[in-house]
C-alpha cells in the first residue's frame, strides 16, 4: 500500500499520455502512444531478452564496482589522515572529468565489451560512496568513542563495531544514488559502441526513426534502474532499519 499513490500517479499520466496523442493526432515518430510502446517492447523482430541481459550485466557490474571501490576508498580516508590528504583532490579532479569525453577513451584503452561499460558506469557512480563512506565513518558519537578506549579497545575493533554500522545509513543512502548512476553511466558507454544493449537498440531505432522501439528501449532501462535501486532499499531496510524509520519521519 505504499507504493499505491505512486502507482496511481503512474497510470494516470501513461493514460494522459495516450489521450494526448489520439486526441492531437500525434505522429508515431515524434510521440508514439504507450500501446504502440507496449507493442514494440513484446516484439519478436528484437531479441529483447538478449539485450536486456548485455545492459543489466553492464549496469550490475558498474554498480558492484562502483560500490566496492567506493566503500574501501572511503574507510581509507577516513582511517588516515595523510591518505585522505593524498585522495581526496586526485577523487576530486576524476569526479569532475566529463564522462561522456572519457568514454571513448576506456574504449580505446579497453576494446570493445562489457568491461568498458562497467567501468563508466563505475567512474561515474563511485564519487558519492566515497564522500559518504567517509563521513559516515567520521561523524560518530564521541561518547562512543571514549566508551571504546574506556575498554582499550584497538582502532580496528572500533572501526569494526562502532564506526562501520554508524556509517551504515550513509553508505546506504549513497548507494541509492549510485544505483541510478550505473544505469547512465552504462547506458552512455553503449551508446559510445557496443553491439548489443538496450542504449544500441536506442541508437539504432533513431536511425530508422523507430520511436516506439527506443521508448520500449527506454522503458526496459528503467524497469532495470528500479530493480536495482529497490534492491538496495530493501537491504537498507535490513541492515539500517532505524534509518529507514528517520526517513519515513
Amino acid at each position: 500500500m505504499d507504493y499505491l499513490p505512486a502507482l496511481v500517479l503512474f497510470g494516470a499520466l501513461v493514460l494522459l499520455w495516450q489521450m494526448a496523442v489520439s486526441v492531437f493526432g500525434i505522429r508515431q515518430y515524434l510521440l508514439p502512444s504507450p500501446a504502440s510502446v507496449l507493442a514494440a517492447m513484446t516484439s519478436g523482430q528484437i531479441d529483447w531478452a538478449g539485450h536486456i541481459a548485455v545492459t543489466a550485466a553492464a549496469i550490475f557490474g558498474a554498480f558492484v564496482i562502483a560500490a566496492v571501490g567506493g566503500i574501501a576508498l572511503g574507510v581509507v580516508i577516513a582511517w588516515s589522515d595523510v591518505m585522505s590528504r593524498a585522495l581526496m583532490p586526485f577523487l576530486v579532479f576524476v569526479n569532475t572529468l566529463p564522462k561522456v569525453a572519457v568514454a571513448p577513451l576506456f574504449l580505446l584503452w579497453l576494446g570493445y565489451g562489457i568491461f568498458p561499460n562497467m567501468l563508466i558506469g563505475a567512474l561515474i557512480g563511485f564519487f558519492p560512496v566515497v564522500i559518504n563512506t567517509a563521513v559516515g565513518l567520521s561523524q560518530i558519537d564521541s561518547d562512543m568513542l571514549d566508551l571504546g578506549r574506556v575498554f582499550n579497545a584497538p582502532k580496528w575493533k572500533v572501526f569494526a563495531k562502532i564506526r562501520i554500522p554508524n556509517a551504515y545509513p550513509y553508505i546506504l543512502s549513497a548507494l541509492k544514488v549510485t544505483a541510478t548512476a550505473a544505469v547512465v553511466g552504462a547506458i552512455v558507454g553503449e551508446f559510445v559502441a557496443s553491439q548489443r544493449g538496450l542504449g544500441y537498440v536506442i541508437i539504432t531505432s533513431q536511425s530508422s526513426m523507430n520511436t516506439p522501439l527506443a521508448f520500449g528501449a527506454l522503458v526496459w532501462i528503467s524497469v532495470i534502474g528500479l530493480v536495482l535501486f529497490g534492491a538496495v532499499a530493501a537491504l537498507s531496510r535490513v541492515l539500517a532499519p532505524w534509518a529507514e524509520g528517520q526517513e519515513a519521519n
